[in-house]
C-alpha cells in the first residue's frame, strides 16, 4: 500500500508542523444540550470554525435551529445534521431546511441515514434526501456524507463494503451533476492504517472527493469504549482495548496523537491524499477537545 506509516508515533516525537497542517481548519460536533453548558463559543474555537449540530432522535428543531442562530451570530460555519429516518417526508425537510437558511443562515449540511433503526416515514438514507432537490433549491451550497473507513456491518451485513462503496459513487456524481462542493467526513477510528488504506482504495474506485477524518477527542478510556462498541467501531477498537490492558494507562485520558501523528505524516509524503482535514467527536466534552486542538494548531 503505498504511503501507510509503517510505525507507531508512539515511538517517536509528532512533527509539530506536519500537525498544525493536518488540524488547521478542524472541525468539530456539538448538541443542543451540550452547547448549552458553553458560555462563549467565541472563547474556545478560532472564528471561522466548522461545528456541526448533532440532531439526535427526539430533539426539537426548535431546539437546533437556536443554537445554529446562536453559533452564526457569532461567527462560526453552522453545519446541522439532517438525520434522514426521523425526518417523515418531503414537508418536514422543507420545513427544516427553510428554517435553517431563514432563521440561522445556514448553507452547509452533513446528510446521514441516521442510527434509527425503523424510519419516521418516508426516508431511508441521505441519496433520498438528496434526489428532494431541496437542498439545491434553497440555496444549500456544501453537503458533507458520511464515510467508513472500517466499514458498517449495519449497511452491509456480509461484511463486504459493496453498498457503502456504491453509495459513495453515487454521491460523488450527484455532486459533479449538481456542481454541489461535497466532502466525505468518517465515523472516528483509533488507528492510521485502516484510515490510509480505505483512503486509497477510494481513490483507485476514481473517487475525488475530500476526506476528512473523524477523531475522537481526549476522554476516558471508559468513555470511549463505550462510544467505539455502540458506533461501531472497526478493527481500530483493539487500540483501546490495548491500552485498557494496561494498568498504568488505564486512568490516563486518551489523546488522540498516535493516529493524528500518523496521518500527518502521511498527508505530508503524499500532499494529494483525499484525506483533508480533521473533524473531532468531543466525547470527553468540547472544551477538552477543544482546548486540545487549539493548543496544537497556535
Amino acid at each position: 500500500m503505498l504511503g501507510i506509516v509503517r510505525n507507531s508515533s508512539a515511538d517517536r516525537a509528532p512533527d509539530k508542523h506536519q500537525l498544525k497542517a493536518l488540524l488547521d481548519g478542524f472541525s468539530i460536533e456539538v448538541m443542543p444540550r451540550t452547547a448549552a453548558k458553553i458560555a462563549e463559543f467565541k472563547d474556545l474555537l478560532p472564528t471561522g470554525t466548522r461545528v456541526y449540530i448533532a440532531h439526535i432522535e427526539g430533539t426539537p428543531i426548535e431546539d437546533m435551529v437556536a443554537l445554529a442562530k446562536r453559533l452564526h451570530r457569532d461567527g462560526f460555519r453552522v453545519m446541522p445534521h439532517f438525520p434522514a429516518r426521523i425526518i417523515k417526508d418531503n414537508s418536514t425537510l422543507e420545513d427544516w431546511i427553510k428554517r435553517y437558511t431563514g432563521d440561522a443562515g445556514v448553507s452547509e449540511a452533513l446528510l446521514l441515514a441516521g442510527g434509527v433503526e425503523k424510519p419516521y416515514g418516508i426516508f431511508e438514507s441521505s441519496m433520498q434526501l438528496m434526489e428532494t432537490g431541496l437542498f439545491k433549491q434553497f440555496g444549500f451550497e456544501r453537503l458533507h456524507v458520511a464515510g467508513h473507513p472500517e466499514g458498517n456491518l449495519d449497511i452491509d451485513r456480509d461484511g463486504s463494503t459493496r453498498i457503502v462503496d456504491e453509495a459513495l459513487q453515487w454521491k460523488q456524481a450527484y455532486s459533479e451533476r449538481t456542481d454541489t462542493e461535497m466532502v466525505i467526513v468518517t465515523q472516528f477510528a483509533f488507528h492510521a492504517g485502516p484510515i490510509i488504506s480505505w483512503s486509497e482504495r477510494l481513490r483507485t474506485m476514481g473517487m475525488t472527493l475530500p476526506i476528512h477524518v473523524g477523531i475522537a477527542g481526549p476522554a476516558k478510556l471508559q468513555t470511549l469504549l463505550k462510544y467505539a462498541v455502540a458506533c461501531g467501531v472497526g478493527p481500530s477498537l483493539k487500540v483501546l482495548q490495548k491500552r485498557a490492558m494496561d494498568v498504568s494507562k488505564l486512568l490516563v485520558p486518551y489523546e488522540p496523537i498516535d493516529v493524528l501523528s500518523d496521518l500527518a505524516t502521511y498527508k505530508a509524503n503524499n500532499p494529494d491524499s483525499l484525506i483533508e482535514n480533521v473533524h473531532f467527536f468531543p466525547l470527553g466534552g468540547i472544551k477538552a477537545s477543544a482546548n486540545w486542538a487549539v493548543e496544537r494548531i497556535e
